[in-house]
Parts: structure tokens; sequence; C-alpha cells
């Protein structure tokens, strides 16, 4: 590992801990609610402990004053709502852009079983090329994702997780399986930091729930985007995942860090 790409991981992350707030769901669902002030936002989370927060490179400005000295990823890949087709993610942008945005670095996503996977592995390989020659940290999001494909199968997520280690990516985030024992299974599967997507929005609880059972699978942290920019309070649920991916915490003493009554 060069100087570079250790210094820029420890940017994204605290002691190989990672809290990443994804942001990039406005080119994928446009400016839904927590995005419209997308600055007061970033605020917020970064304010409740977020290591990182990650948007497309075209938000870089918005992104930069608001971040309270937080790392920076920009994704380099999208796709719509309301296009042909969700899963086919295409390219966006490359190392060399996400670099004059200020980016520490950058992400990638991949869907996993899906029709789409053959190019979605070239378009990784080359952006996992081009970021090493940069120092640049890549982050891929690897989901099982596809006709047939459990999207919650420890096999099928091991599966996503190693190939994202074969094409040289530093960090991975897929799916979470659903109890700590299992996801013990994808961790198992590449010595690469694992972190968790965050899913659809749950209670506090359920939250803060998921992401305990996640670090009991020796996860490395989580990649959580809607069930904390669009809370009530993305300040004070970033604090109590953060009580769990950086001090170790339980559901209750989490929930009572966050600031919430129900504990």
């Amino acid at each position: 590992m060069t100087a570079g790409l250790s210094a820029r991981l420890d940017r994204i992350s605290t002691n190989d801990r990672y809290l990443i707030v994804p942001m990039d769901h406005g080119i994928t669902m446009g400016a839904v609610e927590g995005l419209v002030d997308i600055e007061s936002t970033i605020d917020g989370v970064t304010s409740g402990g977020a290591d990182a927060v990650l948007t497309q490179r075209g938000i870089a400005e918005r992104v930069h004053p608001n971040k309270n000295d937080a790392g920076y990823i920009v994704h380099l890949n999208g796709s719509t709502t309301i296009g042909p087709d969700e899963s086919d993610k295409r390219v966006t942008g490359t190392a060399a852009d996400a670099v004059r945005a200020g980016a520490d670095a950058v992400s990638f996503h991949i869907n996993v079983g899906s029709e789409y996977e053959p190019n979605q592995i070239e378009d990784l390989a080359e952006l996992t090329a081009d970021a090493e020659r940069l120092g640049l940290p890549v982050l891929a999001m690897a989901y099982a994702r596809g006709p047939g494909v459990d999207e919650s199968d420890p096999e099928a997520l091991g599966h996503a997780v190693r190939l994202a280690e074969e094409l040289g990516a530093d960090v991975v985030k897929t799916g979470y399986s659903g109890d700590g024992d299992s996801f013990a299974r994808v961790t198992e599967s590449t010595r690469l930091p694992v972190v968790i997507a965050g899913g659809s929005k749950g209670t506090d609880r359920e939250t803060v729930e998921m992401v305990r059972g996640a670090m009991d699978g020796a996860a490395a942290g989580v990649s959580m985007g809607r069930s904390i920019f669009q809370h009530d309070d993305p300040e004070g649920i970033a604090r109590a995942v953060s009580a769990v991916v950086h001090d170790d915490a339980g559901v209750d003493e989490a929930l009572r860090a966050g600031g919430f009554v129900e504990a």
C-alpha cells in the first residue's frame, strides 16, 4: 500500500472503521427529502460522527464547505428510477475527475448476477487501475442482484465481495444477510474491509440492531444513506450508528447516544 493510498483511507475512516453516508441518490431518485438542502444534511451527519460523505462529482462544491473535515468520496456510475432499468449503471466520471473534485476516494456500483455484470466488471477493473496510479482508494459497491439471485444469501454476497477484491478494490460495500452469524461468512470471503448497505428505512431500533449485527459478523462499518440522511434527526441517528461502529456500543447504549428516548 502506498503512502497516498493509506493516507486517503485514513481520511474516510476512523481506526479502520467506516461510517459513510452516501447521498448520490439525487441522480437516481431526484431531489428527495434530505437532499434538497444537502448542505444542512451534510453538516448534520458529519457533526454526528460520519467519517465520510459520498456524492456524484457535480455536487462537490456543495459538499466541501459543510463536511466538517470529514472525508469525501465521489461516486462514478449511476442510473435513474425512471429510466428503462435501474440496474444498468453507467459510468459518470473518471478517477481524475474525482481528484479534480477534491475526492479522497471513489466508489463504483456493480450488480453481480445481473445482465449488466460483464460490462460493470470491465468498468470497475478499468477504474481500479486508474485509481491505483493516482493512489486513490476505491470503494466497490458490490451487490448480489439479478434474476434468481437472493440478495441476502451469504454465499452470493460472499461471491460479490470476493469479486471486488479480485478486481482491485480497497473497501467493499454489500447487502446485509440478516444476522451476524451469516454475515461472518460474507466477511470471511475477502480480506477487504466490508461495510453494509443501509437498505430501506426502518425504525431507529431496527437500524441500530442491523448495524450491531453486522459488526458482530466482523463488518468494518456501514455505508448507510436514506436511513440517515432522510431521518428527522440526521445528526442524532448518525451519532447512534457511530456509537456502534466506533465505540462498540450495544443497541440501547447507541440509541441513548443518539438522543432517542425509546431505548
